[in-house]
């Protein structure tokens, strides 16, 4: 009898959750960040659509302070696959006067992308986001369902979320209401890798070893950009350096590494024990920072 793999598994159910948003919402729209897991989600949403034209519109919220390797990779994966991008700038609600910059040496425009986001959804009506999150990367995530309901603020409440039995999704939703939906929430990431490697999927070059001017901040190393203060005991250095998530510069922890293929990147990931976020500087403002992030609108 025939049997899919694992990696065959997780796929058929992303194409089914994919499929499922197509059949149940009529303006979805998929973030993208410029990072693995979104670029995996658009792998997965042209093979669950084939030969139909790319079915979603990208979403990208730019907080002005991203790795430029990923928005060149951006701009030309929606070059290639003829898509539609919008943009939401952050720069704009400050400007506007909706979020206000952060000061002082841990500043970051990290959390401010909420408020662009909400605002970005509302503009253009979307009643589904579909996004990259999974389970497996932090412990509020865990609490997602594929289907997570928002209600007319954009909000999160973990303890009012629909049951899922026998992958049935609810996307019943009253007026200015959506819904965030999450087809690799089963993955993990070095189900992400493999995936990546058996497909021969794209990545921004940042994912790769590289050379960098970075200084370490508690125990993080981050990129060093002009707009970054640095404390007195802090310093620039350059170090051979790859990105294992990508998100804003201020927060995007970088790993210290040699693997320059997906194949070494598989087998640094097999050995390490530190969490995917466990470099994120924005997750240790406080053990609640990305839950109480989501319960606003958040990712």
């Amino acid at each position: 009898m025939f049997q899919l793999t694992h990696l065959e598994e997780l796929e058929a159910e992303s194409i089914y959750v994919m499929r499922e948003v197509a059949a149940q919402f009529e303006r979805p729209v998929l973030l993208f960040s410029g990072g693995k897991d979104s670029i995996v989600l658009v792998h997965i949403a042209r093979k669950a659509f084939w030969p139909a034209k790319f079915p979603f519109p990208l979403l990208h919220i730019d907080t002005g302070h991203n790795f430029d390797e990923a928005i060149q990779f951006r701009d030309e994966l929606v070059y290639n696959l003829s898509a539609k991008l919008i943009v939401g700038y952050v720069q704009e609600s400050i400007d506007t006067g909706k979020a206000i910059e952060e000061e002082g040496f841990n500043a970051s425009r990290n959390v401010l992308q909420t408020i662009t986001l909400l605002d970005t959804i509302e503009e253009f009506k979307f009643d589904t986001a579909i996004g990259g999150g999974r389970r497996d990367e932090e412990k509020s995530r865990a609490k997602e369902r594929f289907f997570s309901h928002r209600d007319e603020f954009g909000q999160w409440d973990p303890k009012n979320q629909r049951p899922e039995l026998w992958n049935v999704f609810n996307g019943r939703k009253r007026m200015g209401e959506h819904f965030r939906v999450f087809p690799i929430s089963n993955w993990t990431e070095m189900d992400v890798w493999q995936y990546i490697l058996k497909e021969s999927i794209a990545l921004p070059s940042i994912y790769f070893t590289h050379e960098r001017e970075v200084f370490n901040r508690d125990g993080v190393w981050l990129a060093f950009a002009p707009f970054m203060r640095l404390k007195e005991n802090e310093k620039i250095e350059v170090k051979q350096i790859r990105c294992r998530t990508v998100g804003d510069i201020t927060c995007t922890g970088l790993t210290l590494s040699t693997a320059n293929t997906v194949e070494e990147i598989i087998q640094e990931i097999a050995a390490t024990r530190i969490t995917e976020r466990g470099g994120r500087y924005d997750d240790k403002r406080s053990d609640a920072a990305m839950e109480d992030r989501k319960k606003e609108g958040y990712f």
